[in-house]
């Protein structure tokens, strides 16, 4: 069915098209300048790391749902291979196969597409089956490195792992900033945790998938507002699923990476991170977070890191 006008009027508030130029390729990303970056450093006290990333395996998150989206097919190639003749060095290699959006990645702007076109007014045409994405691709995103801020909904809910009927609202939001004591602003990348991926975590990654909580329709506006420069969170879908509108899927994808050309990341590992910033008492820190540089990639697979 057609995108309801509730949808559209949404759309035209978040809009970004043009804010960086007719040839803007990377959307919100411009909002982390230099001044944000050396900002962002000045966090970093005692030089704690936390990764945030699912190990890459054949038993990942996909459950076969989405067609070609293969959690990772690792295979050998070369075992102890003496290439140079008996008694000399040997190697081994290896090769994968898998969806560039199987594990903790980045969604990039030309991820989605509604009405024809992509971010800035691409048209939806320019992704190719040997082109691949003409304009918006993954690449472009370069080195995302910013403050990082969590935005731990569940622990500010008072719970663990939130309902799966549960969308996160920008009320949410603001508790959970209010939980952390930092506000959210321009260049930051939020990150938004619920609780979910513990299901995965612990075995079930058929509940993991669905049904889930995620963010609401509403929360692009907040985003828009604060001038953040990417979300990522603990889900396989990002947005709750099902939707908060019947018949209206993937609305918040449209609003984020069409409409504010917004990357959102999913499958992040947000457990650790959530006890690590309880424990130092402070949820902002520089977080590393570049995506695999695919030339044309809709998505990317991503490693990111927090630095204390």
């Amino acid at each position: 069915m057609p995108l309801p006008d509730e949808f559209h009027e949404l759309a035209k508030r978040v809009n970004n098209w043009g804010r960086w130029g007719v040839d803007d390729e990377i959307g919100t990303l411009n909002l982390i300048t230099d001044a944000v970056v050396r900002a962002a450093a000045a966090t970093v006290t005692s030089g704690r790391r936390v990764p945030l990333a699912l190990p890459l395996q054949q038993d990942g998150v996909q459950t076969g749902v989405i067609p070609g989206r293969v959690n990772p097919l690792h295979t050998m190639v070369a075992i102890n291979v003496e290439f140079f003749g008996p008694g000399t060095v040997a190697t081994s290699d290896d090769t994968v196969t898998m969806g560039l959006q199987a594990g903790t990645h980045w969604d990039g702007l030309s991820h989605v597409s509604h009405g024809g076109r992509l971010y800035n007014g691409r048209p939806a045409e320019s992704i190719t089956a040997h082109g691949r994405s003409a304009f918006n691709g993954v690449d472009k995103a370069g080195h995302i490195v910013s403050r990082g801020v969590l935005l731990d909904v569940a622990r500010a809910r008072g719970v663990d792992r939130l309902e799966s009927a549960h969308a996160v609202t920008p009320e949410d939001l603001e508790a959970a900033e209010e939980l952390a004591g930092v506000r959210v602003g321009p260049g930051d990348i939020a990150l938004v945790r619920t609780g979910q991926i513990q299901r995965y975590l612990t075995g079930d990654k058929q509940a993991y998938a669905y049904p889930s909580p995620g963010l609401s329709i509403r929360t692009p506006e907040w985003f828009h507002a604060r001038d953040v420069a990417a979300v990522a969170n603990d889900t396989l879908t990002f947005e709750i699923f099902p939707p908060e509108i019947e018949d209206l899927w993937l609305p918040v994808h449209a609003l984020d990476l069409v409409e504010m050309g917004m990357p959102q990341g999913q499958n992040w590992n947000l457990e650790e991170l959530a006890e690590v910033c309880a424990e130092e008492r402070r949820y902002a820190f520089l977080l590393a977070a570049m995506p695999e540089p695919f030339v044309g990639g809709v998505g990317a697979p991503v490693a990111p890191v927090a630095i204390f």
